[in-house]
């Protein structure tokens, strides 16, 4: 219903394979979907085209043209992650040569609280408490801030010394004395106002390229001629660095490997043991063995 309305679209029958298509690729954006979400929502559509054909709401046999990506078991339950030996370099040398930047705040909220891109894009000053060194996330979608799990979505979460530092430093020294449409003060603004989720994911493509913290490509790519490499506007391109999701997913395996507890990585990410254990959790059978050995000497 977004998208139609931003594409000004009020009637099933103007609905077409190529506008269908076009909705596709807005909703991979707009979501950060993984390829398995992507699959999920792009099959939810298409029984629903078909439906609207049987009531000829549609036009016939448009339900044929709603195309979702095909995937392999592995993609089904996985995808990439940011590895923690990749987030501590990254952040490293934000913190050393773009200390307190959009990027850098960007980044490390989401490594730190294992937040979505839709929580950080709703992030407002006010919502940082640094006293008592926690963020309040809000489902806010009458003034364009919706989060995935709307008020289900919604908690405390608590923040490290290091990262309220980083924070006051951004919104003492660097963050832009900006409103949103909606008067709002953005938690990461932009001269314009506050950042969307498309300008959000950027920053995460820009910082996590190998080539940007001076890393040899593991593509063999020359940096000087990589499109990805020269214009930050097509750092999304870059074959080795990853998306937001994979910073979350990185993040959340790390928690597990730092023995924080299911329950409280599941409060903490606002997502399910269960989702937990089949999208996230990247700990072998070993390693989840060997933390159990320590809570041996309890029984």
């Amino acid at each position: 219903m977004r998208w139609c309305e931003m594409e000004d679209i009020d009637n099933l029958n103007d609905l077409t394979g190529r506008k269908i298509q076009q909705y596709r690729l807005w909703r991979r954006d707009d979501g950060d979907l993984s390829v398995a979400s992507e699959k999920t929502q792009m099959d939810t559509l298409r029984v629903f085209i078909r439906w609207a054909e049987s009531i000829d709401a549609v036009e016939q046999d448009l339900s044929t043209k709603v195309r979702s990506p095909s995937m392999t078991p592995e993609q089904n339950t996985r995808d990439e992650m940011l590895e923690t030996e990749e987030a501590e370099a990254v952040l490293s040398y934000l913190a050393k040569y773009d200390y307190a930047s959009r990027e850098h705040v960007t980044v490390a909220l989401m490594w730190h609280t294992m937040m979505r891109v839709s929580s950080v894009n709703a992030l407002d000053v006010d919502d940082y408490n640094p006293g008592e060194q926690y963020i309040e996330v809000h489902h806010r979608p009458e003034t364009d801030t919706p989060i995935k799990n709307k008020k289900d979505g919604e908690r405390l979460v608590a923040l490290s010394d290091d990262i309220c530092m980083l924070l006051d430093d951004w919104i003492e020294e660097k963050r832009p004395n900006v409103t949103d449409d909606f008067g709002r003060e953005p938690l990461v603004a932009t001269r314009e106002g506050r950042a969307n989720k498309t300008t959000l994911r950027k920053y995460v493509y820009q910082a996590t390229r190998p080539c940007f913290r001076g890393v040899e490509c593991p593509e063999d790519r020359d940096p000087e001629e990589c499109e990805a490499a020269v214009n930050d506007q097509e750092a999304f391109r870059c074959p080795a660095n990853v998306n937001p999701h994979a910073i979350r997913r990185g993040s959340i395996t790390h928690s597990l490997n730092s023995d924080l507890p299911d329950n409280v990585v599941s409060d903490r990410a606002n997502v399910s043991p269960a989702v937990i254990e089949q999208h996230y959790d990247r700990r072998t059978e070993k390693e989840k063995m060997e933390q159990r050995r320590d809570y041996l000497d309890r029984l």
